[in-house]
């Protein structure tokens, strides 16, 4: 199954903890990398909250355009390959949806190893590049992650909308 295929949601309300979560329709949500444009979200409503939920796939941020298997080509372009900010713009499917100059500045801005809080980040991003390309594959609990899925783990280090 595709990663952005909507499946089942979740019943369990995150606020009042009843099994109480409703189908609420399903909508499009902008998803850009080398395979999707446009992905299909489910919505589900708590009768009793009055809440409604949008159930994001993993590999999609609120309120952003680009999936994290986008973001996380271009961080790896950028930082263990070594091209310009716009040379490691990420491919997608739709030429036209290529990532603004201004886009790609934004995602790297608190990631510039010049700037010393993120000293380490080109080091620790090579070292795991290469464990990686020697067959390794670390592993999230039970999530294996290669470069599609590292940038959640990643994540737990900087801000992901900057």
């Amino acid at each position: 199954m595709d990663w952005a295929e909507p499946g089942e949601i979740p019943r369990q309300c995150p606020l009042c903890l009843r099994d109480s979560i409703v189908g609420h329709g399903r909508r499009r949500k902008q998803a850009h990398d080398q395979d999707h444009d446009w992905i299909g979200v489910r919505r589900g409503r708590c009768k009793p909250c009055h809440q409604t939920f949008t159930f994001l796939p993993p590999f999609s941020l609120p309120y952003t355009h680009y999936s994290l298997i986008a973001r996380s080509q271009a961080l790896r372009r950028r930082f263990v390959e070594g091209c310009s900010m716009q040379e490691a713009a990420p491919v997608v499917k739709d030429p036209e949806r290529v990532a603004d100059p201004s886009t790609l500045r934004r995602w790297f801005r608190s990631l510039d190893s010049s700037r010393p809080p993120f000293s380490w980040l080109r080091r620790t991003i090579q070292a795991v590049s290469h464990w990686l390309q020697g067959g390794r594959i670390l592993h999230h609990g039970l999530l294996p992650l290669g470069w599609p899925t590292l940038f959640p783990f990643l994540a737990r280090y900087w801000p992901l909308r900057l």
